[in-house]
């Protein structure tokens, strides 16, 4: 039998898509699912963005820009100045999705065995792409109870290594919904200019803040232009997430250049895909205006009633569509797992994703689960009825 990689057999498991095969089998059964465990929204996308790919006139799909095509990159650059982040549009690579962005600005920051420290819980695919790149994560905890705000400054300093390459974070996060605030972001410039490493920050969830101050972009630090990545997508923003087009924006003019040689490896990001979300950008204000309402008062349905669930905590997210959930049981993805195969309510039940997947560090989260609040309102009561009756058998359940 010929060997295979280390790094293919190590490479950790998505815990977002970890049961879909119990969940699969419930569907075959009758079992309706309502998916809490991925961020796939249920909001129409832009119906310009639909109707741009609709009306297509193209005989064939041709190869476009490695880059990215100029229109689109000059209509991000005018989107990015209307939320007051000033760069060009040779500052920016259109990728394929934001997952692409990050592989590529793992790629050009490390070397094998380097190291990038991130505060957890964290966007479980991080740990997948870092491994993919054969980087170690250095994980940094940041707690529950705090709302999973950004860890004292000295525990971030003490991890800090020769090794040490970049920071990364996600802002608003995925999955706490936590918001980092402006002297937040500064203070983590501030700490890589010291250490002359890069701060990597995706923000594919920027317009979606529910509390608290506006979104502050690491890309508004002028002092530390040269030190700062920005990752970014029009999956979550503008409900596109099939298309997969993301991009890496920095005005670090060295690492552009080297992030390009990995584009030109693949290629160029799909046609029909940047057509999409080039229109995207036309939509009228009231569109994400629309979106963002509705998941705020889709978040404080969902807490509210699971704040009714006995025994039941929620870190109260500040932004995104995500919250974490302590839940009174040991093993959460054992729990999680009880859902999708012995448990329905009405032929109905809901799939979570375990916590301790979004954590890097071990015995951390086992009793945490993520919840993401994309479906409607009255759907999101139902899951929390199912949620409850579910805590109550499961006591029953497990020996």
């Amino acid at each position: 039998m010929p060997q295979l990689s280390k790094k293919g057999i190590e490479l950790p498991t998505s815990p977002i898509r970890k049961l879909v095969e119990h969940a699969e089998k419930a569907k075959a059964n009758g079992i309706e699912v309502f998916h809490l465990n991925i961020g796939q929204p249920d909001i129409a996308a832009p119906k310009q963005a639909i109707e741009a790919v609709k009306k297509s006139k193209l005989n064939l799909l041709p190869y476009g820009p490695s880059q990215g095509k100029l229109s689109y990159r000059s209509k991000l650059v005018d989107y990015y100045n209307y939320h007051n982040i000033n760069i060009e549009t040779d500052d920016i690579i259109i990728t394929t999705g934001a997952s692409e962005a990050l592989t590529f600005a793992l790629n050009v920051i490390c070397d094998a065995g380097d190291e990038i420290i991130i505060p957890e819980p964290f966007y479980a695919n991080y740990n997948g792409f870092a491994s993919a790149a054969s980087v170690r994560v250095v994980p940094v905890i940041s707690e529950f109870h705090s709302k999973f705000q950004l860890p004292a400054l000295e525990k971030i300093s003490d991890k800090i290594t020769s090794k040490t390459k970049a920071i990364l974070l996600c802002n608003p996060s995925n999955p706490t919904g936590y918001v980092y605030s402006k002297k937040e972001i500064q203070t983590l410039c501030e700490l890589a200019i010291k250490h002359d490493i890069f701060l990597i920050v995706d923000e594919v969830y920027r317009e979606f803040i529910h509390d608290g101050e506006p979104h502050y972009s690491v890309l508004s630090d002028e002092k530390a232009s040269m030190h700062t990545v920005m990752i970014d997508s029009v999956s979550k923003r503008y409900s596109l997430c099939g298309a997969r087009v993301g991009s890496l924006v920095s005005k670090n003019d060295s690492l552009i250049q080297n992030v390009m040689k990995f584009a030109h490896l693949r290629l160029s990001p799909p046609t029909y895909a940047l057509m999409a979300s080039e229109a995207a950008l036309s939509a009228p204000k009231s569109y994400l205006e629309g979106v963002i309402k509705e998941y705020k008062a889709r978040r404080n349905t969902l807490i509210n009633q699971l704040e009714q669930i006995p025994n039941v905590e929620v870190s109260h997210p500040m932004g995104a569509f995500y919250c974490i959930v302590k839940l009174p049981v040991e093993d959460a993805e054992d729990f999680s797992k009880f859902l999708l195969t012995d448990f329905s309510i009405n032929n109905k039940t809901v799939m979570l994703a375990p916590a301790k997947g979004f954590y890097s560090s071990p015995n951390v989260g086992l009793d945490e689960v993520r919840i993401a609040f994309i479906l409607d309102q009255e759907k999101l009561i139902l899951a929390a009825t199912i949620l409850e009756k579910a805590l109550e058998a499961y006591k029953k359940f497990v020996p």
